[in-house]
Order: C-alpha cells, then structure tokens, then sequence
C-alpha cells in the first residue's frame, strides 16, 4: 500500500502526537508499506495568519494536496481534527478512485473541556474563560466532529474516546478501532530497587494546565516536607525554568530540576537515573511518556482518568489517584517511596505490561484497517 499519514504538527520526535505519526510511519514500512508523513511544515509553508486559524489552513492544504495527487495514495491517514476538510470533500463531492479516508485521534475533546470547566472554576486554568470556551465549541470541537463524522473508519488511542466517538456520531460498530500507543524495545532496560533514604521523582511532560501541574506542585510540596531527601526533576517542560519553578512552594524550588527540552535519545538514561514517575495529567490520550516510563521499570504515580487508567491497574502496575487531588498524589508517593518492595513490584509489572504496547501491534492493527476501508463496499459514515 502507499499510504499518507497526516498531522498539523510540527515534525519533532519528542513531541507525543508527533512521535506517534512518526512511529508508526517506522513500523508500516518495516511491512512492506510505502509511507509519506506530511506534518505542519509540509503542508504550511509560511506561519499562519491569523495564527488561530492554523488548523483549519492545514486541513485545507491537505485537502488540496490529497486531490491534486488523484490516486498517489492507496489511502489516507489523517489525525484528528484535520482530516475534517478531506472527509467533508470526499463524502460530499468524492470522485471514484480516490483514496478512502482514516481517521486517527489521541484523545476525547469532550473529556479535555469538562476537566478545564472545573479548572477553569478554581482559578487553575490558563485560557478557558467563557470567550475560549466559546471558541473552542464553535471552531475545535466543529472540526473534530466532522473528522469524526466523514471518516471511513477510524483508530483512538484510548477507550473512552473510542466509545465516545462510536456513541455520540452513531458509528456503526467495527467502523471506530480501539489502537493503544506503543513503546520502543530500547526503553526496557534493568532497573534494581535498593531501600533508599532519598528519592528522585520525574514528571516529563509539557508544562500545561492540563497536564495537572498544579497538584504536581501541591503534591510535593506535602510529601517533600516530610521527605528532606526527596528530589524532583521535571523534563520535557517546553517552558522556561522560572515559569516551571513559580508554581512550586519558595522553600522547595532548590529540589526541583528543570529540562526544558531533552532529546528522544536521552531519554531511557532519563528513566534509569529516577526512582519513581509521576503524572498528575487531567486528560490525555494514552501518553507515551508513561508507556515509556513503565517499560522502563519505574513505578508509576498517575490519575484514575482517560488514557492512564487503559494501562495502569491500581495496586498492580502503578498506582492511581483520583484526579486534581494534590494530597491523595502525596500519598501515593509517599507509600511507593517508603516500601522497596512495592516498588519493585509496580515496576517489574509495569515493565511486563509493556511488553504487549509494541508499535509493531499498532502498525499490525492499522493495517488491517486500511484494508477494512480500501475494500470496495465501505461502511457507511452515518
């Protein structure tokens, strides 16, 4: 098969959505597949102006380029919101032969405005006042819907957005798949857990509103005044040390280690010199960090919500806490940090679960619905 893959982002391997396309791209060639990735420089090949509607011109580029190319591409992969163009055009207006449309989506929008709504409430929330709350139903949630809506069949990297979707569009079942994110075999690497008067904690993620940051503070802060020895690192920010730091209690920000950017290759020596990983996130699709993090044999600290509940069984490969609740994540930690054995059991079975999250079975999965919707009678998108 030629295949496009296709995501308004920028092409950067330690970016999640990106390194997703990117990965799978890897895989489906590795099977015989001729793959093209288009990313946001790809098809944009001037900033955005106005920037807001960034998105929209990337789903119409790709729209454009898909039907120029005629039948260059056997089928189309395009992630979620920007597919919603070429879904429109192709269910609408589609000549024969062209190629038939798969959708691929992270995450559930539906759950990222809830959580933002009670953040928004307690004042922890950057940007989602009334005016953005307004703007994202009318142009993000819109687009996303018709992605959803037009598609052949699509791929959701977590259950919730899965059933979601399914649901709420009245996707006839067998036409929206379940494909869970992978890991690549270099992160699994030895890990021993020796008792320990000191702990070195790791969070690697953007530094967002979403991402919980704010009970990642409030949760070491409690656990840390309690613990001299315990240090925390966090990686990956994208955002400069001081606005990582300002959140953090004044006393604390000397035991807090800021990465703002670290590259794809580093990484597994990043997991291997931490003890514990812990991710506060309110919402997520199924993040590769903490994939990575558990094949890497590091118990794991994260919320009871979508994307980290699909592969962390409470008590048995990590722990959950209830999400936007700083003093249960203290308490969790603090629980993993006293016990040498509980460590070493969440992370030897964090490991173990890993083994089955292969990009290969991603690629194996999406295969096999590109075939669903290359086959001559496709489901309906109704």
């Amino acid at each position: 098969m030629h295949i496009l893959i296709a995501i308004g982002v920028a092409r950067q391997r330690e970016a999640g959505a990106a390194g997703v396309a990117l990965n799978h791209a890897r895989e489906l060639e590795k099977r015989g597949h001729q793959v093209e990735c288009w990313f946001l420089e790809d098809v944009l090949k001037r900033p955005a102006r106005p920037r807001r509607f960034e998105a929209l011109y990337f789903a119409m580029g790709v729209a454009k380029r898909i039907r120029k190319g005629g039948k260059q591409f056997d089928v189309v992969n395009l992630h979620a919101p920007w597919g919603c163009v070429y879904g429109i055009w192709l269910q609408r207006f589609g000549t024969p032969g062209a190629p038939p449309y798969v959708m691929t989506m992270q995450g559930s929008e539906e759950r990222y405005v809830r959580a933002m709504r009670l953040e928004h409430r307690k004042g922890r929330a950057w940007n989602f006042g009334w005016k953005n709350r307004l703007w994202h139903r009318f142009y993000h949630q819109t687009m996303y819907d018709y992605s959803i809506r037009t598609a052949d069949y699509g791929a959701v990297a977590n259950r919730e957005a899965w059933i979601c979707a399914e649901l709420k569009y009245k996707r006839k079942p067998g036409v929206i798949w379940y494909v869970p994110n992978g890991v690549e075999a270099r992160f699994f690497i030895p890990r021993e857990y020796p008792d320990k008067s000191c702990c070195d904690l790791l969070y690697v993620g953007t530094w967002l509103d979403r991402k919980g940051v704010y009970y990642l503070a409030d949760g070491f802060g409690l656990v840390a005044r309690k613990t001299p020895g315990m240090r925390l690192t966090v990686a990956g920010t994208s955002a400069p040390e001081e606005q990582v730091k300002k959140i953090f209690a004044a006393d604390l920000r000397d035991r807090v280690t800021v990465i703002p950017f670290i590259s794809r290759e580093e990484m597994p020596g990043l997991y291997a010199s931490h003890d514990i990983f812990v991710f506060p996130s309110l919402v997520e699709g199924m993040p590769l960090t903490l994939l990575e993090a558990m094949a890497a044999g590091m118990p794991v600290v994260t919320t009871n919500t979508c994307g980290m509940a699909d592969v962390v069984e409470d008590g048995v490969n990590g722990l959950l806490v209830p999400p936007a609740d700083g003093a249960g994540l203290a308490e969790a930690l603090a629980r993993v940090f006293e016990s040498a054995e509980l460590r070493g059991r969440l992370g030897a079975a964090a490991s173990e679960t890993m083994r089955r999250y292969t990009w290969e079975r991603a690629a194996r999965e999406l295969e096999a619905i590109y075939r669903r919707a290359m086959e001559p009678v496709k489901a309906s998108p109704a």
